[in-house]
């Protein structure tokens, strides 16, 4: 069986942003993903434009949408009540988060009747019976993690709360996700584990996210991009480093891989071309 694939958007937050979103699923469409998830904002920011994002991605295109769920300024009630909409709608499929904190604070602080962290939020949408419960992993270590086995026991704890698979933070070098996948097996965890791969559509972009999100920046890749960046080569780059990676991780037994396109096709579809996961289609506008 072939490798399968996956899409993450954000919901857009003007009429620009929303023609450039179906641009780019429109694209994509064609490499058929098994599934495609819409994030949240910041800090819970986007919540209502994520949710009818999700619902007029699923009802125009036909496409598996899993919806991102956080624990950020929302009581327990309201947090379920988002849910059941969804599971109204069709929407089956919860990619369940923690949250990063609202209005830039640098710890999160649930609301006195909110959920107090992504165990709590797995845990009640599971007894509802309702859906298919996606979580966050961290193949380097996350920048709130106490130690560094803090992570791998955070995520079993996940999987004992109810969730049935996990995709990881964006990562580097494939040897960082397979040692996470190991480390993993040893703990008895046995979900599926997808790596998130970020294609670089600018380094600094990429090296601040990194940076914030507790990942390993290799010293020979920032060099090779700064390289790039002098001779106009970045994009050449961008897709070789990506594909490469990807090539990796499906000769190690990798069977998904889930991509973050921050709403932009073009490296996303070359990479996914490039590895012979599906064919060759012309990019056209639809608006």
């Amino acid at each position: 069986m072939s490798p399968s694939i996956s899409f993450e958007f954000f919901p857009p937050k003007s009429l620009a942003a929303s023609f450039r979103l179906w641009d780019t699923i429109e694209a994509l469409r064609p490499c058929d993903p098994q599934f495609v998830s819409v994030t949240y904002g910041a800090g819970g920011t986007t919540r209502k434009l994520t949710h009818e994002a999700v619902e007029t991605i699923g009802k125009h295109t036909g496409l598996n949408v899993a919806a991102h769920l956080t624990c950020v300024d929302a009581t327990k009630a309201e947090t379920l009540e988002i849910a059941n909409r969804y599971a109204d709608a069709g929407v089956k499929h919860i990619v369940a988060l923690r949250g990063d904190p609202s209005g830039g604070a640098k710890t999160f602080t649930a609301l006195e009747d909110g959920f107090a962290s992504s165990i709590e939020l797995i845990e009640a949408l599971a007894k509802t019976g309702q859906f298919d419960i996606t979580v966050g992993a961290y193949p380097d270590r996350h920048p709130e993690a106490t130690s560094e086995t803090a992570d791998i026991d955070w995520l079993k704890r996940k999987v004992d709360a109810g969730a049935t698979r996990a995709i990881t933070q964006f990562f580097f070098k494939s040897e960082t996700f397979l040692r996470f996948r190991d480390r993993c097996v040893a703990a008895g965890i046995d979900i599926p584990i997808l790596p998130g791969i970020l294609p670089i559509q600018t380094w600094k972009g990429a090296r601040a996210f990194a940076e914030r999100c507790g990942t390993a920046v290799p010293t020979d890749l920032a060099q090779a991009f700064e390289t790039a960046e002098r001779d106009g080569r970045t994009d050449l780059l961008a897709t070789a480093v990506c594909t490469e990676l990807c090539s990796n991780l499906l000769e190690s037994d990798v069977d998904h891989l889930h991509f973050y396109t921050l709403n932009d096709p073009k490296l996303t579809r070359e990479v996914v071309h490039a590895l012979g996961l599906a064919p060759p289609v012309a990019l056209e506008k639809v608006a």
